[in-house]
C-alpha cells in the first residue's frame, strides 16, 4: 500500500485541476463520522480547495503537500480499524470496500490532489477528498449474454 501512496504522491504533479464554486459545508460521508475524520496533521476544508467539482460531494481535508502521502497512510490505517479493506485504486485514489451488515457492501473512494495551476513545493497545499461509492458494490453483475453459436449446436 505505500508503493500506492508513494506513487499517488507523484501522481499529485500532474494532476489537472478545474475551479468549482463551492458550497461551505463538508459533503457527510455515509458510515463515517465526518468529525472523527480530520486526523492530527488535517484541517477540515469544506471547499475541497474549489478543485475537481469536489465541494459538496466529498469530505476534503488539507495538509502542506509534503506530507499528503503520510497522512493519506493515516487515513489507511484509520478506516482499516473500521472494518473497511483497501480493494484498489491507481495513482493517487484508494477504494474502500467494508461489508454490510445485512448483505452487500459499502466503498468509499480517498482521492489526493492539488492545485497545479499554482507552484508546487513542500509547503505548498494538498488535499485529500473521501466520499462513498453508491450502491452496492458487491453486488452480483448481470451476466453477459453469451453470442449464439452461428454454426448450431455441437455435433453428437
Amino acid at each position: 500500500m505505500k508503493t500506492l501512496i508513494l506513487a499517488a504522491t507523484a501522481a499529485l504533479l500532474a494532476t489537472p485541476v478545474v475551479a468549482q464554486d463551492a458550497p461551505t459545508a463538508p459533503a457527510p460521508v455515509a458510515g463515517l463520522d465526518t468529525d472523527a475524520l480530520v486526523l492530527p496533521g488535517a484541517t477540515l476544508s469544506p471547499d475541497c480547495g474549489n478543485l475537481y467539482g469536489l465541494a459538496g460531494r466529498a469530505f476534503c481535508v488539507s495538509a502542506p503537500l509534503a506530507s499528503i502521502g503520510a497522512l493519506a497512510e493515516s487515513y489507511i490505517a484509520t478506516f482499516q480499524t473500521q472494518g473497511w479493506i483497501p480493494a484498489g485504486g491507481e495513482d493517487n485514489r484508494v477504494v474502500f470496500v467494508r461489508r454490510r451488515d445485512a448483505g452487500g457492501c459499502d466503498g468509499l473512494q480517498m482521492q489526493a490532489f492539488y492545485d497545479t495551476s499554482r507552484p508546487a513545493g513542500p509547503d505548498s497545499i494538498g488535499y485529500i477528498g473521501l466520499a462513498p461509492i453508491p450502491g452496492d458494490v458487491c453486488a452480483a453483475r448481470a451476466p453477459t449474454p453469451q453470442p449464439a453459436n452461428p454454426a448450431g449446436p455441437p455435433a453428437q
